[in-house]
C-alpha cells in the first residue's frame, strides 16, 4: 500500500540530502513517485533512518513474499554486535 507515502521535499533538502549523502535507500521501480526515488533517509548524526517500504510485511512465506526478510536479519544482526569503542 503506497497510496500517499511519497517522499517529497524542497529543493534545498533535497540537494543537502544529496550533498551529505544522506538517501540511504532507493526505489528500483518508484511504486509511489517519490522524488528522486528516494525510499529511505537518515539523519545528520547518521543514526536514525527513516523507511517507507515495509520489509517486515515481506518477511514470511505465510505474508506471501520473503524479499523484507534479508534486511530483517541484516537489522537483528547488526544490533546484535557490539558497538567498537
Amino acid at each position: 500500500n503506497h497510496f500517499e507515502g511519497n517522499y517529497t521535499v524542497d529543493p534545498a533538502t533535497l540537494t543537502a540530502l544529496r550533498a551529505q549523502d544522506r538517501i540511504v535507500f532507493r526505489y528500483v521501480n518508484n511504486p509511489n513517485g517519490s522524488m528522486d526515488d528516494i525510499a529511505g533517509v537518515c539523519n545528520e548524526a547518521r543514526n536514525v533512518v527513516g523507511l517507507m517500504p515495509h520489509p517486515e510485511r515481506a518477511a514470511h512465506e505465510l505474508l506471501g513474499s520473503t524479499d523484507g526478510r534479508v534486511m530483517m536479519e541484516a537489522l537483528v544482526e547488526s544490533a546484535a554486535r557490539p558497538v567498537p569503542a
